[in-house]
């Protein structure tokens, strides 16, 4: 176990101590996945540095035509938040799904993004709203797409014994714009879900003029469901364009078989349904404006 606990006053206090320690410090927030992994002997660190004390990490912000959301925000502030549930409805209803109620008071939105799992319920619904990351270390600091956080299945490109990462970003909600988040789970469930769609959507005209649908676990972190994507750009707001889109994402998806998650067939045969709802009630939340 950490031999020493610390809280630093700013982010430059924090990567210093990261540096100074050598790999052997870790950044910890909730650390509902971290103090598992520490007892189980996953992971082996002398130093953990606790980013509390640092003015901003447990805001939740509007700036300038975005919004921001701390490191060390919990699910709980998520779901309770009004902003957030005017600009993203679709991370409000994710952060409601995650684990219990204790966890959620004490998990991160941020930690569930580091963590690197690709079904994590806030990761996949922030995947949809062109979030970033901001990440801070020694050579300064950077904004890193989504896209761009993932190295493989259930490994992130975060380095949490070097880098923090400060708060994750996304565009504000515009006008005809809506996102919604649906998760398949076992029923009574707290674990990681059998599979979450996201989408955001923009309309004009009743028609799709701009679509993003996410889908996962079906690789290294959430997916986009490119054919339903193109299919959907431009196109009527039908019930046979919607179901049409739940098709394609299904021809694209390659769940795997899981003794914990379902068979990759039976995902396979409910993900249309999943995409249909999740465009519906995205299409819902922007013409509610």
């Amino acid at each position: 176990m950490a031999q020493d606990y610390v809280f630093p006053g700013t982010v430059a206090q924090a990567v210093s101590m990261l540096g100074q320690s050598k790999g052997r410090a870790r950044i910890i927030a909730g650390g509902t996945d971290l103090v598992l992994d520490m007892r189980d002997g996953k992971i082996s660190v002398d130093t953990l540095i606790d980013l509390r004390a640092i003015d901003g990490m447990q805001r939740i912000t509007e700036e300038n035509d975005s919004i921001s959301i701390g490191a060390n925000v919990t699910h709980a502030q998520v779901v309770k938040s009004s902003l957030l549930r005017h600009h993203a409805p679709g991370l409000v209803d994710a952060c409601r799904k995650v684990g219990s109620l204790q966890i959620r008071n004490v998990a991160t939105v941020v930690g569930n993004v580091v963590n690197g799992n690709p079904a994590a319920d806030a990761a996949v619904a922030l995947a949809c709203l062109d979030a970033t990351a901001t990440v801070v270390d020694e050579q300064g600091s950077r904004s890193i797409p989504f896209s761009e956080l993932y190295a493989g299945i259930c490994i992130s490109c975060i380095n949490s014994s070097s880098q923090v990462v400060t708060n994750i970003s996304f565009p504000k909600k515009n006008d005809g714009e809506g996102s919604a988040y649906i998760r398949m789970e076992q029923r009574k469930a707290l674990s990681l879900p059998m599979l979450n769609v996201s989408a955001k959507v923009r309309v004009t005209d009743a028609k799709f003029d701009g679509v993003q649908l996410l889908m996962a676990p079906v690789g290294a972190g959430p997916q986009h469901a490119v054919a339903a994507e193109e299919f959907l750009q431009g196109a009527e707001i039908t019930e046979e364009n919607i179901k049409q889109a739940g098709v394609l994402a299904r021809e694209q998806a390659t769940f795997r078989s899981s003794a914990v998650r379902g068979s990759k067939e039976y995902r396979i045969g409910v993900l249309p349904v999943c995409v249909e709802r999740v465009l519906q009630a995205a299409i819902a939340d922007a013409q509610q404006g």
